[in-house]
Protein backbone atom coordinates (compact mmCIF):
# COMPACT_ATOMS: atom_id res chain seq x y z
CA UNK A 1 0.00 0.00 0.00
CA UNK A 2 2.72 2.31 -0.18
CA UNK A 3 3.19 2.24 -3.99
CA UNK A 4 0.53 3.19 -6.57
CA UNK A 5 0.27 1.54 -10.13
CA UNK A 6 1.05 3.21 -12.76
CA UNK A 7 -1.11 6.03 -14.62
CA UNK A 8 -3.85 4.20 -16.95
CA UNK A 9 -3.32 0.84 -15.53
CA UNK A 10 -5.73 -0.86 -17.60
CA UNK A 11 -4.90 0.08 -20.59
CA UNK A 12 -2.17 -2.56 -20.74
CA UNK A 13 -2.41 -6.56 -19.94
CA UNK A 14 -1.45 -7.15 -16.37
CA UNK A 15 0.62 -10.36 -16.49
CA UNK A 16 -0.68 -12.56 -13.03
CA UNK A 17 1.38 -14.93 -11.24
CA UNK A 18 -0.79 -17.33 -9.51
CA UNK A 19 1.12 -18.80 -6.46
CA UNK A 20 -1.05 -21.70 -5.37
CA UNK A 21 -3.04 -21.87 -8.81
CA UNK A 22 -4.92 -25.09 -7.62
CA UNK A 23 -6.41 -24.47 -4.38
CA UNK A 24 -9.31 -22.31 -3.25
CA UNK A 25 -7.87 -18.93 -3.88
CA UNK A 26 -6.11 -19.91 -7.21
CA UNK A 27 -9.24 -21.48 -8.99
CA UNK A 28 -11.37 -18.25 -7.47
CA UNK A 29 -8.32 -16.34 -9.02
CA UNK A 30 -8.72 -17.85 -12.45
CA UNK A 31 -12.39 -16.97 -12.66
CA UNK A 32 -11.52 -13.83 -12.02
CA UNK A 33 -8.84 -13.50 -15.21
CA UNK A 34 -11.44 -15.38 -16.99
CA UNK A 35 -14.09 -12.70 -16.56
CA UNK A 36 -11.78 -9.85 -17.48
CA UNK A 37 -11.47 -10.84 -20.99
CA UNK A 38 -7.54 -10.02 -21.99
CA UNK A 39 -6.66 -7.35 -19.50
CA UNK A 40 -5.09 -9.61 -17.23
CA UNK A 41 -3.22 -12.94 -17.80
CA UNK A 42 -1.29 -15.84 -16.61
CA UNK A 43 1.77 -15.63 -16.90
CA UNK A 44 2.92 -17.99 -13.89
CA UNK A 45 0.87 -20.68 -12.38
CA UNK A 46 1.93 -23.18 -9.18
CA UNK A 47 0.82 -26.09 -7.47
CA UNK A 48 2.09 -27.82 -4.29
CA UNK A 49 1.66 -31.20 -5.88
CA UNK A 50 -1.31 -31.28 -7.58
CA UNK A 51 -0.03 -31.45 -11.32
CA UNK A 52 -3.15 -33.09 -13.18
CA UNK A 53 -5.21 -29.76 -11.95
CA UNK A 54 -2.00 -27.89 -12.58
CA UNK A 55 -1.74 -29.29 -16.96
CA UNK A 56 -5.70 -28.70 -17.21
CA UNK A 57 -5.00 -24.80 -16.07
CA UNK A 58 -2.02 -24.34 -17.97
CA UNK A 59 -3.83 -25.62 -21.47
CA UNK A 60 -6.31 -23.12 -20.36
CA UNK A 61 -4.18 -20.13 -19.82
CA UNK A 62 -0.46 -21.12 -21.55
CA UNK A 63 1.23 -19.10 -18.51
CA UNK A 64 5.00 -19.14 -19.52
CA UNK A 65 6.11 -21.29 -16.62
CA UNK A 66 4.24 -23.71 -14.47
CA UNK A 67 6.16 -25.16 -10.92
CA UNK A 68 5.17 -27.79 -8.81
CA UNK A 69 6.28 -27.15 -5.45
CA UNK A 70 7.22 -30.37 -4.22
CA UNK A 71 9.90 -31.64 -5.92
CA UNK A 72 9.78 -35.03 -4.87
CA UNK A 73 6.84 -35.48 -7.42
CA UNK A 74 8.84 -34.79 -10.22
CA UNK A 75 8.96 -38.91 -11.13
CA UNK A 76 5.74 -39.13 -11.17
CA UNK A 77 4.71 -35.87 -13.52
CA UNK A 78 3.45 -36.68 -17.10
CA UNK A 79 5.46 -33.93 -18.75
CA UNK A 80 3.30 -34.50 -21.94
CA UNK A 81 -0.02 -33.10 -20.00
CA UNK A 82 2.00 -29.89 -20.42
CA UNK A 83 1.73 -27.70 -23.28
CA UNK A 84 4.39 -27.00 -25.15
CA UNK A 85 4.61 -23.69 -25.01
CA UNK A 86 4.80 -23.89 -20.74
CA UNK A 87 8.03 -24.65 -19.18
CA UNK A 88 7.83 -26.83 -16.04
CA UNK A 89 9.78 -26.35 -13.00
CA UNK A 90 10.05 -27.73 -10.03
CA UNK A 91 10.77 -26.49 -6.03
CA UNK A 92 10.18 -24.37 -3.51
CA UNK A 93 12.98 -21.88 -4.78
CA UNK A 94 11.59 -22.18 -8.04
CA UNK A 95 8.35 -20.46 -6.10
CA UNK A 96 10.70 -18.10 -5.16
CA UNK A 97 12.33 -17.48 -8.50
CA UNK A 98 8.50 -17.19 -10.19
CA UNK A 99 7.20 -14.56 -7.84
CA UNK A 100 10.38 -12.26 -8.55
CA UNK A 101 10.11 -12.64 -12.53
CA UNK A 102 10.32 -9.96 -14.87
CA UNK A 103 7.83 -10.24 -16.87
CA UNK A 104 5.40 -10.57 -13.43
CA UNK A 105 3.46 -7.11 -12.83
CA UNK A 106 1.40 -8.95 -9.85
CA UNK A 107 1.85 -11.62 -7.73
CA UNK A 108 -1.23 -13.29 -5.59
CA UNK A 109 -0.13 -15.08 -3.07
CA UNK A 110 -2.68 -18.01 -2.61
CA UNK A 111 -0.54 -20.91 -0.81
CA UNK A 112 -1.94 -21.94 2.49
CA UNK A 113 -0.08 -21.71 5.74
CA UNK A 114 3.55 -21.14 6.52
CA UNK A 115 4.88 -22.85 2.79
CA UNK A 116 3.66 -19.37 1.32
CA UNK A 117 6.26 -17.02 2.86
CA UNK A 118 9.33 -17.77 0.64
CA UNK A 119 7.39 -16.75 -2.38
CA UNK A 120 5.85 -13.52 -0.65
CA UNK A 121 9.00 -12.39 0.56
CA UNK A 122 10.70 -12.89 -2.88
CA UNK A 123 7.86 -10.75 -4.62
CA UNK A 124 8.17 -8.17 -2.03
CA UNK A 125 11.89 -8.20 -2.52
CA UNK A 126 11.76 -8.04 -6.25
CA UNK A 127 9.43 -4.72 -5.57
CA UNK A 128 6.34 -6.48 -6.82
CA UNK A 129 2.57 -5.56 -6.24
CA UNK A 130 1.41 -9.18 -4.23
CA UNK A 131 -2.02 -9.79 -3.90
CA UNK A 132 -2.08 -12.25 -0.75
CA UNK A 133 -4.90 -14.35 0.86
CA UNK A 134 -1.68 -16.04 2.46
CA UNK A 135 -2.47 -14.51 5.68
CA UNK A 136 0.56 -16.44 7.78
CA UNK A 137 3.00 -14.66 5.66
CA UNK A 138 2.39 -11.52 8.34
CA UNK A 139 1.45 -13.77 11.52
CA UNK A 140 4.95 -15.38 10.82
CA UNK A 141 7.21 -12.48 10.31
CA UNK A 142 4.80 -9.66 9.83
CA UNK A 143 7.24 -6.65 10.56
CA UNK A 144 9.91 -7.78 8.60
CA UNK A 145 7.56 -8.25 5.47
CA UNK A 146 6.25 -4.38 5.83
CA UNK A 147 9.87 -2.92 6.86
CA UNK A 148 10.96 -4.88 3.41
CA UNK A 149 8.26 -3.66 1.37
CA UNK A 150 8.94 -0.23 2.39
CA UNK A 151 12.28 -0.77 1.80
CA UNK A 152 11.34 -2.16 -1.71
CA UNK A 153 8.66 -0.19 -2.74
CA UNK A 154 6.70 -3.38 -3.19
CA UNK A 155 3.14 -2.85 -2.92
CA UNK A 156 0.70 -5.51 -0.39
CA UNK A 157 -2.53 -5.75 -1.00
CA UNK A 158 -5.18 -7.93 0.77
CA UNK A 159 -7.22 -10.77 -0.17
CA UNK A 160 -8.71 -12.03 2.76
CA UNK A 161 -12.49 -10.74 2.63
CA UNK A 162 -12.12 -9.24 5.73
CA UNK A 163 -8.74 -7.65 5.63
CA UNK A 164 -9.69 -6.29 1.75
CA UNK A 165 -13.27 -5.02 3.84
CA UNK A 166 -10.75 -3.14 6.44
CA UNK A 167 -8.69 -1.54 3.35
CA UNK A 168 -11.97 0.05 1.51
CA UNK A 169 -13.25 1.36 4.51
CA UNK A 170 -9.78 2.63 5.35
CA UNK A 171 -10.24 5.24 2.52
CA UNK A 172 -13.29 6.95 3.88
CA UNK A 173 -11.25 8.86 6.24
CA UNK A 174 -7.93 9.75 7.71
CA UNK A 175 -5.93 7.02 9.98
CA UNK A 176 -5.07 9.19 12.57
CA UNK A 177 -9.14 9.40 12.97
CA UNK A 178 -9.68 5.80 13.22
CA UNK A 179 -10.93 4.60 16.64
CA UNK A 180 -10.42 0.48 16.09
CA UNK A 181 -10.68 -1.54 13.08
CA UNK A 182 -13.52 -4.69 13.89
CA UNK A 183 -12.80 -7.99 12.38
CA UNK A 184 -15.99 -9.97 11.56
CA UNK A 185 -16.20 -13.98 11.90
CA UNK A 186 -18.76 -16.36 10.85
CA UNK A 187 -18.56 -17.90 14.06
CA UNK A 188 -18.10 -21.42 12.53
CA UNK A 189 -20.15 -24.38 12.96
CA UNK A 190 -20.39 -24.46 16.07
CA UNK A 191 -21.25 -21.19 16.79
CA UNK A 192 -24.32 -21.92 18.85
CA UNK A 193 -23.15 -25.48 20.51
CA UNK A 194 -21.92 -25.49 24.46
CA UNK A 195 -18.14 -25.94 25.23
CA UNK A 196 -18.34 -29.31 25.86
CA UNK A 197 -19.71 -30.39 23.27
CA UNK A 198 -17.40 -28.51 20.96
CA UNK A 199 -14.42 -30.32 22.54
CA UNK A 200 -15.57 -33.76 21.39
CA UNK A 201 -16.11 -32.27 17.94
CA UNK A 202 -15.48 -34.76 15.24
CA UNK A 203 -13.57 -34.11 11.71
CA UNK A 204 -16.85 -34.27 9.55
CA UNK A 205 -18.68 -31.59 12.00
CA UNK A 206 -15.74 -29.32 12.20
CA UNK A 207 -15.94 -29.45 8.12
CA UNK A 208 -19.22 -28.58 7.64
CA UNK A 209 -18.80 -24.61 7.54
CA UNK A 210 -22.28 -22.98 7.22
CA UNK A 211 -21.29 -20.21 4.55
CA UNK A 212 -17.83 -20.40 3.47
CA UNK A 213 -16.28 -23.35 1.07
CA UNK A 214 -12.88 -23.93 1.97
CA UNK A 215 -10.20 -26.05 2.12
CA UNK A 216 -9.58 -28.05 4.95
CA UNK A 217 -7.32 -26.52 6.98
CA UNK A 218 -8.75 -22.58 6.51
CA UNK A 219 -12.55 -24.58 7.88
CA UNK A 220 -10.68 -26.17 10.64
CA UNK A 221 -9.33 -22.34 11.96
CA UNK A 222 -12.74 -21.24 11.49
CA UNK A 223 -14.45 -24.14 13.52
CA UNK A 224 -11.95 -23.48 16.25
CA UNK A 225 -11.78 -19.16 15.60
CA UNK A 226 -8.11 -19.76 14.91
CA UNK A 227 -8.46 -18.20 11.63
CA UNK A 228 -10.22 -14.87 13.07
CA UNK A 229 -6.86 -15.41 15.84
CA UNK A 230 -4.36 -15.49 12.80
CA UNK A 231 -6.36 -11.97 11.23
CA UNK A 232 -5.59 -10.14 14.28
CA UNK A 233 -2.28 -10.93 14.48
CA UNK A 234 -2.19 -9.90 10.40
CA UNK A 235 -4.20 -6.83 11.18
CA UNK A 236 -1.98 -5.68 13.65
CA UNK A 237 1.02 -5.66 11.03
CA UNK A 238 -0.80 -4.79 7.79
CA UNK A 239 -2.79 -1.87 8.59
CA UNK A 240 -0.10 -0.49 11.55
CA UNK A 241 -2.50 -1.04 14.67
CA UNK A 242 -2.16 -2.20 18.31
CA UNK A 243 -4.21 -5.13 19.54
CA UNK A 244 -6.15 -2.44 21.50
CA UNK A 245 -7.66 -1.33 18.40
CA UNK A 246 -8.62 -4.36 16.66
CA UNK A 247 -12.21 -5.87 17.55
CA UNK A 248 -13.75 -8.91 16.94
CA UNK A 249 -17.73 -9.55 16.66
CA UNK A 250 -19.66 -12.37 15.12
CA UNK A 251 -21.85 -11.95 12.15
CA UNK A 252 -22.92 -15.76 10.92
CA UNK A 253 -24.76 -13.92 7.74
CA UNK A 254 -21.03 -13.41 6.03
CA UNK A 255 -22.32 -10.09 4.40
CA UNK A 256 -20.30 -7.25 6.39
CA UNK A 257 -16.97 -8.45 5.83
CA UNK A 258 -15.29 -6.61 8.20
CA UNK A 259 -15.86 -2.45 10.06
CA UNK A 260 -13.85 0.62 10.69
CA UNK A 261 -14.68 3.07 13.66
CA UNK A 262 -13.83 6.48 13.73
CA UNK A 263 -13.65 8.52 16.23
CA UNK A 264 -16.89 10.38 16.00
CA UNK A 265 -18.60 7.18 16.21
CA UNK A 266 -19.21 6.65 11.99
CA UNK A 267 -18.71 3.07 11.33
CA UNK A 268 -18.02 2.03 7.17
CA UNK A 269 -18.22 -1.02 6.45
CA UNK A 270 -17.61 -3.27 3.24
CA UNK A 271 -20.76 -5.98 2.51
CA UNK A 272 -21.14 -8.48 -0.60
CA UNK A 273 -22.41 -11.87 -0.75
CA UNK A 274 -19.81 -14.27 0.75
CA UNK A 275 -17.57 -14.72 -2.87
CA UNK A 276 -13.75 -14.76 -2.77
CA UNK A 277 -13.68 -13.56 -6.09
CA UNK A 278 -14.78 -10.04 -5.22
CA UNK A 279 -11.68 -9.17 -2.85
CA UNK A 280 -9.33 -11.02 -5.41
CA UNK A 281 -10.40 -8.80 -7.97
CA UNK A 282 -10.29 -5.64 -6.08
CA UNK A 283 -6.51 -6.67 -5.32
CA UNK A 284 -6.15 -7.09 -9.11
CA UNK A 285 -7.67 -4.04 -10.38
CA UNK A 286 -7.08 -1.62 -7.53
CA UNK A 287 -7.74 1.35 -7.05
CA UNK A 288 -10.02 0.45 -10.38
CA UNK A 289 -13.24 -0.90 -9.75
CA UNK A 290 -14.55 -3.37 -12.75
CA UNK A 291 -17.20 -5.42 -13.39
CA UNK A 292 -16.68 -8.83 -12.52
CA UNK A 293 -18.13 -12.43 -11.70
CA UNK A 294 -18.09 -12.09 -8.30
CA UNK A 295 -22.45 -12.31 -6.54
CA UNK A 296 -24.09 -9.11 -6.20
CA UNK A 297 -26.78 -8.23 -3.07
CA UNK A 298 -30.41 -8.82 -4.05
CA UNK A 299 -32.57 -6.60 -1.97
CA UNK A 300 -35.87 -8.03 -3.41
CA UNK A 301 -35.14 -10.42 -0.91
CA UNK A 302 -35.78 -9.77 3.11
CA UNK A 303 -31.74 -9.81 4.69
CA UNK A 304 -31.34 -9.72 8.11
CA UNK A 305 -28.09 -9.00 9.68
CA UNK A 306 -26.93 -9.77 13.46
CA UNK A 307 -24.00 -8.99 15.25
CA UNK A 308 -22.99 -10.75 18.47
CA UNK A 309 -20.03 -10.20 21.21
CA UNK A 310 -17.74 -13.60 20.91
CA UNK A 311 -17.57 -16.00 23.81
CA UNK A 312 -14.09 -15.93 24.40
CA UNK A 313 -14.50 -19.17 26.77
CA UNK A 314 -15.95 -21.51 23.94
CA UNK A 315 -13.09 -20.30 21.54
CA UNK A 316 -9.95 -19.22 23.82
CA UNK A 317 -8.20 -19.27 20.70
CA UNK A 318 -9.15 -16.17 20.37
CA UNK A 319 -7.16 -14.76 23.08
CA UNK A 320 -3.64 -15.87 21.82
CA UNK A 321 -4.59 -13.71 18.99
CA UNK A 322 -4.57 -10.41 20.87
CA UNK A 323 -1.46 -11.47 23.09
CA UNK A 324 0.62 -12.07 19.91
CA UNK A 325 -0.39 -9.02 18.85
CA UNK A 326 0.67 -7.45 21.38
CA UNK A 327 4.06 -9.43 21.92
CA UNK A 328 5.06 -9.36 18.57
CA UNK A 329 8.78 -10.97 17.67
CA UNK A 330 8.65 -15.02 17.47
CA UNK A 331 5.51 -15.33 19.06
CA UNK A 332 3.24 -15.43 15.81
CA UNK A 333 6.05 -17.92 13.98
CA UNK A 334 5.48 -19.99 17.24
CA UNK A 335 1.24 -19.95 17.20
CA UNK A 336 1.32 -20.63 13.75
CA UNK A 337 3.54 -23.70 13.31
CA UNK A 338 1.75 -25.17 16.58
CA UNK A 339 -1.61 -24.49 14.51
CA UNK A 340 -0.46 -26.42 11.13
CA UNK A 341 0.91 -29.31 13.47
CA UNK A 342 -1.97 -29.69 15.03
CA UNK A 343 -4.77 -28.95 12.51
CA UNK A 344 -2.70 -32.03 10.92
CA UNK A 345 -2.89 -33.41 14.05
CA UNK A 346 -6.63 -33.17 14.07
CA UNK A 347 -7.30 -34.06 10.76
CA UNK A 348 -5.77 -37.35 11.48
CA UNK A 349 -8.02 -38.42 14.28
CA UNK A 350 -4.49 -38.23 16.36
CA UNK A 351 -6.02 -34.98 18.90
CA UNK A 352 -9.41 -34.53 19.71
CA UNK A 353 -10.88 -31.19 18.76
CA UNK A 354 -10.62 -29.69 21.82
CA UNK A 355 -6.63 -29.90 22.23
CA UNK A 356 -6.14 -27.63 19.06
CA UNK A 357 -6.18 -24.75 20.95
CA UNK A 358 -4.33 -25.98 24.24
CA UNK A 359 -1.63 -27.41 22.22
CA UNK A 360 -1.11 -23.83 20.67
CA UNK A 361 -1.12 -22.66 24.19
CA UNK A 362 1.61 -25.43 25.65
CA UNK A 363 4.08 -24.78 22.61
CA UNK A 364 3.45 -20.54 22.97
CA UNK A 365 4.37 -20.75 26.70
CA UNK A 366 7.05 -23.02 26.20
CA UNK A 367 9.23 -20.88 23.74
CA UNK A 368 11.90 -18.12 24.57
CA UNK A 369 10.25 -14.73 22.94
CA UNK A 370 12.72 -13.60 20.50
CA UNK A 371 11.55 -9.39 20.26
CA UNK A 372 13.20 -8.78 16.86
CA UNK A 373 14.52 -11.87 15.14
CA UNK A 374 15.65 -11.92 11.60
CA UNK A 375 14.09 -13.87 8.89
CA UNK A 376 16.64 -16.94 9.54
CA UNK A 377 15.35 -17.18 12.97
CA UNK A 378 11.72 -17.04 12.71
CA UNK A 379 12.29 -20.08 10.07
CA UNK A 380 14.47 -21.44 12.77
CA UNK A 381 12.05 -20.92 15.96
CA UNK A 382 8.56 -22.35 12.76
CA UNK A 383 10.49 -25.51 12.94
CA UNK A 384 11.43 -25.62 16.39
CA UNK A 385 7.46 -25.29 16.96
CA UNK A 386 6.52 -28.16 15.25
CA UNK A 387 8.65 -30.09 16.18
CA UNK A 388 7.37 -29.61 19.92
CA UNK A 389 3.82 -29.69 18.59
CA UNK A 390 4.25 -33.87 17.22
CA UNK A 391 5.64 -34.55 20.17
CA UNK A 392 2.96 -32.85 22.24
CA UNK A 393 0.44 -35.03 24.51
CA UNK A 394 -1.72 -33.45 26.96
Amino acid sequence: MERLPPEGCRSFMKRIAVLGSTGSIGTSCLDVLRAQQGAMRAVALTTHRRWRELAVQCHECRPEVAVIADATAAAEVDRTAFPAGTELQFGEEAVAATAARDDVDVVVSGIVGAAGLKGTWAAVEAGKTVAFANKETLVVAGDLMMSRARERGATLLPVDSEHSAIFQSLAAGRRQDVKRIILTASGGPFREWPAERIAQATVEEALAHPTWNMGPKITIDSATMMNKTLEIIEARWLFGMPADQIDVVVHPQSIVHSMVEYVDGSIIAQMSPPDMRLPIQYALTWPERVAGPARTMDFSKTCQLTFTPPDRDRFPALELGFEVARRGGTCGAVLNAANEVAVERFLKRELAFGQITRLCRSILNAHQLEAHPTLDQLLEIDRWARQEAVRWNS
